[in-house]
């Protein structure tokens, strides 16, 4: 069965298989989280654009990440909510796994190209009725808190997407694991080819965070109960994964098995590197910073108002956006925001390193802040927590609860990729406040930027290849690393608002031209660097088709 329905360009003959656990394609298809589902959904569709021969794996999740709404209270409630999807196709294939013993059947779905214009995507559930009770929750909840659950998908994503493809007739060069969850792919095909250097020839790594909740780890002796590594007897996966302690890090298996890995920027590729220094046997780690899809994400009337050099009409449709976002405020919330008023949003995944609150963190500067009577500003939070994380949970709570006392601060729920674009859109300016070193790229502030949101933010992930301060952003400036995290987070908070009052404001309520010049800076410098069309072609030339000398591991 011939999977790609559009003419492949002869550049990227290369058959590709990517894999990953979340896709951001469309709105109306829930099966992603955040950051790596969004990058994800961004490469399916610059391959679309490019034409190339790569072909999408995934899990069909029955109930997505989860749907996030509000108690009566005000506070946050996740949801499980069943989603059905007819725009989907029915391959007509079954594969079987081996599960903790037990054979778990897996149907195949298809996303055609020509639905939402992205590179085809194949979709597997176990929730069909072969199955019992138990297999058929594994495709259930998209990153389940349970282990063995969560074990149980990343079988299903590697072994079963491997087989699914067997299954549909696909020749496949190269399988890409975008992160570690699909890991037991490799297991699949040593079976095949019972040499580990003629699978580490066909597969590649990306790595995306440093953070270890993304470098997964689990006990060797249940992930082979489980049947992750495909009924290798232990010690001839110890023999080629070098691992021989008891904890099983998939990030590290997966370097050692892939003939290439990739990091997400600049920065994170330095990052990575001393991270996995002592990782022996692992392979080159290069990096390709990510970036997302122009034609998905930018408003079109602002692109063309930019071509143009008709600044008036850039102005006006900036407000018109606002406008929109702030109808949306206004119908979450009740309040009424104004759009010559500068707009403030920090929106993305709610994780502790990415610190959403440290705007408060000097509570006192902070109500000043929101209680100005002149240049004023207003400040919008979103994004999802992990929905069995409490403290992520707790720290959106509190933010809730503070918004109740400010009239210009609002909490939005649904942060999903529609809402998403319309506070990209929406934004004077896009704040961005991880710890550095610890935001691996980080695409929120690309697709603002490329919608005029000027990039406020640390100095880290893909800032530091994008940033020129003042002129197409604003940098807060760095930290030491020999201090403590309490004093990291007083000196980032101190700069980020010395920044915020001394220069932001000033310039976008006194010099209009200047504040117009930074929007059309960082519009015009995002693209086509920031663009998936670049980030995709490199996974071609320097992942997809780099040659690896078996023997040495040196580029041929």
């Amino acid at each position: 069965m011939i999977l790609n329905d559009y003419e492949i360009d002869s550049k990227y003959a290369t058959s590709v298989a990517y894999f990953s656990m979340e896709f951001a394609i469309e709105q109306a298809l829930k099966i992603y989280s955040g950051g790596l589902g969004f990058l994800a959904g961004s490469h399916m569709r610059s391959a679309y654009d490019l034409r190339q021969n790569i072909t999408g794996v995934g899990i069909l999740w029955s109930y997505g990440y989860y749907d996030q709404s509000r108690n009566e209270d005000d506070s946050l409630r996740a949801e499980f909510i069943r989603k059905n999807y007819y725009f989907l196709q029915d391959l007509g294939v079954r594969a079987t796994v081996n599960i903790h013993s037990k054979d778990v059947h897996i149907k195949a779905f298809y996303l055609p190209s020509d639905v939402f214009g992205s590179a085809p995507l194949v979709l597997l559930s176990t929730d069909i009725p072969e199955n019992d009770f138990l297999s058929r929750t594994i495709t259930h909840k998209l990153y389940d808190a349970n282990e063995d659950t969560r074990i149980s998908q990343e079988i299903v994503l590697g072994i079963g997407g491997v087989k699914v493809l067997e299954s549909l007739r696909q020749k496949i060069d190269i399988y890409h694991m975008n992160e570690g969850h699909a890991l037991p792919l490799v297991y699949e095909l040593y079976a095949k080819y019972r040499d580990i250097n003629e699978v580490k020839k066909r597969v590649v790594f990306t790595t995306h965070t440093p953070e270890d909740a993304g470098n997964e780890q689990h006990n060797i002796n249940l992930l082979h109960k489980f049947g992750f590594f495909n009924g290798l007897d232990l010690e001839t996966v110890r023999s080629i994964t070098m691992v021989h302690g008891d904890m099983f890090n998939l990030t590290v298996g997966a370097l050692r098995l892939s003939k290439i890995t990739n990091a997400v920027s600049k920065f994170h590729g330095e990052v990575a590197n001393r991270m996995w220094q002592n990782c022996e046997g692992k392979s080159e780690i290069i990096y390709i910073t990510n970036a997302q899809n122009r034609r998905f994400w930018t408003d079109k009337l602002m692109i063309s108002a930019l071509d143009e050099y008709e600044d008036y009409a850039l102005i006006g449709r900036k407000k018109h956006l606002k406008h929109l976002l702030f109808n949306l405020v206004a119908n979450q919330t009740g309040k009424v925001f104004d759009p010559d008023v500068l707009t403030i949003v920090w929106a993305r995944r709610f994780a502790e390193y990415k610190r959403p609150g440290l705007l408060k963190y000097d509570f006192d500067r902070f109500r000043t802040l929101m209680e100005r009577t002149d240049k004023k500003v207003q400040v919008i939070w979103a994004g999802k927590p992990y929905p069995f994380d409490t403290s992520a949970i707790n720290a959106f709570n509190e933010l809730l609860h503070i918004s109740r006392n400010f009239k210009n601060m609002a909490v939005l729920v649904g942060y999903e990729l529609e809402l998403s674009a319309i506070l990209k859109k929406g934004a004077d300016v896009w704040l961005n406040t991880p710890r550095v070193s610890r935001e691996a790229s980080g695409t929120s502030g690309m697709t603002a930027s490329m919608n005029g949101a000027v990039h406020f933010s640390t100095d880290d992930g893909w800032h530091p290849e994008f940033a020129k301060n003042r002129i197409n952003a604003f940098t807060i400036p760095t930290t030491s690393n020999n201090i403590s995290i309490e004093e990291q987070d007083y000196l980032d908070n101190k700069n980020m608002m010395d920044i915020l009052e001394n220069e932001i404001i000033p310039i976008y309520y006194n010099h209009l031209d200047q504040w117009t010049q930074i929007m059309k800076a960082a519009m015009t410098d995002v693209i086509p660097a920031f663009d998936s069309g670049r980030m995709v072609y490199e996974y071609y030339t320097k992942m997809y088709d780099y040659k690896v000398n078996a023997e040495t591991h040196q580029a041929v």
